[in-house]
């Protein structure tokens, strides 16, 4: 079957023919409608993540949405689901193929009337930004967030998923004009511009300009100077939830802002939920999904071009997330 298959660390998968995958017991063979490219591919496949160099040539691919062609009584075959796999952090193939045996426990059926590629582009992004607001940051109704990043999936899927988990007020932070305007039309109340040339100071300052200084609940999946500048708008005993590190792996956080008002630095990750966990936060953000009331820039591309499409995607030239489609 055609598949994209990453030869060696650091390169990018080309197109080729991997042997047609087969269920096993507790697997359900499902035929893939859209294979997402996100930051963890990218990372696994460049041999320098946490989880070691990966065991090649294999089939890149964390997540996607498929039918399932051989399926099981809970989910029989023809069900559209989402699924997850280990790829390039255990041996085994992904998602970027034709077909794909997954464990039933790393499935999540979907309503019929589910856009696969939406799915596919929201997937563990929307998940992460959903939980990071509502179980990590405890965010309750009338409170004004701040999300940083606002232009990525987590950002964009942030800014609206805290309006729909009560917020009062939020506040979008990201670099290009066309990620803050999107931010607006998505449902932010006010934006910041971030730049690569920003101090914590001068940052806060626009920051506070724009939140009023009193932001109960931050989500961040950049950290770096912009955490630093949007602790500093925190209200006493307001929260930051961090999820990722795109503006640097350490941020000049001081002390005396920290103590002075009790603040809360909380650190999120996908990898500590539970598979049922996981399948009732795919399950409320697909919902949303549906009824219309979330959504993410994204761009479905054809597997044949899955090269292009992954270096692009790499390099930063996709202003989106690209979506592969078998």
């Amino acid at each position: 079957m055609r598949a994209a298959i990453v030869e060696a660390p650091g390169q990018a998968p080309q197109l080729g023919e991997r042997a047609r995958a087969d269920a096993g017991e507790g697997e359900l063979l499902v035929g893939v409608r859209a294979a997402p490219i996100t930051p963890l591919d990218l990372l696994c496949a460049s041999g320098t993540s946490y989880f070691g160099r990966p065991q090649t040539p294999y089939v890149p691919g964390v997540q996607g949405v498929g039918v399932v062609e051989r399926g099981t009584a809970a989910i029989p075959a023809g069900t559209l689901v989402w699924f997850a796999t280990s790829a390039g952090m255990k041996p085994g193939d992904g998602s970027m193929r034709a077909t794909a045996a997954v464990p039933e426990s790393d499935v999540v059926a979907l309503p019929r009337d589910a856009d696969p590629v939406l799915v596919a582009a929201l997937g563990l992004s929307a998940v992460a930004a959903w939980m990071a607001l509502t179980w990590r940051g405890e965010l309750e109704p009338g409170e004004q967030v701040l999300v940083l990043g606002a232009g990525g999936v987590v950002g964009q899927a942030g800014v609206q998923l805290a309006r729909i988990a009560g917020a009062e007020r939020v506040v979008a932070a990201a670099r290009s004009a066309e990620a803050r305007e999107r931010a607006v039309r998505l449902g932010a109340d006010a934006v910041v511009e971030l730049t690569a040339d920003d101090t914590v100071e001068g940052l806060a300052d626009r920051m506070r300009a724009a939140t009023g200084g009193t932001v109960d609940l931050v989500l961040d999946p950049l950290f770096g100077v912009p955490a630093a500048a949007a602790m500093r708008t925190l209200r006493p005993h307001g929260r930051l939830v961090n999820l990722g590190s795109s503006a640097g792996e350490t941020a000049p956080i001081d002390s005396s802002t920290l103590r002075s008002r009790s603040l809360r630095m909380l650190g999120y990750t996908n990898n500590e939920l539970t598979p049922a966990e996981r399948r009732e936060a795919l399950t409320r953000v697909v919902e949303e999904a549906v009824a219309g009331r979330l959504t993410v820039a994204h761009e479905q591309v054809p597997l044949d071009d899955a090269a292009q499409a992954w270096t692009r995607q790499a390099a930063g030239q996709a202003a989106c997330r690209i979506v592969l489609t078998p």
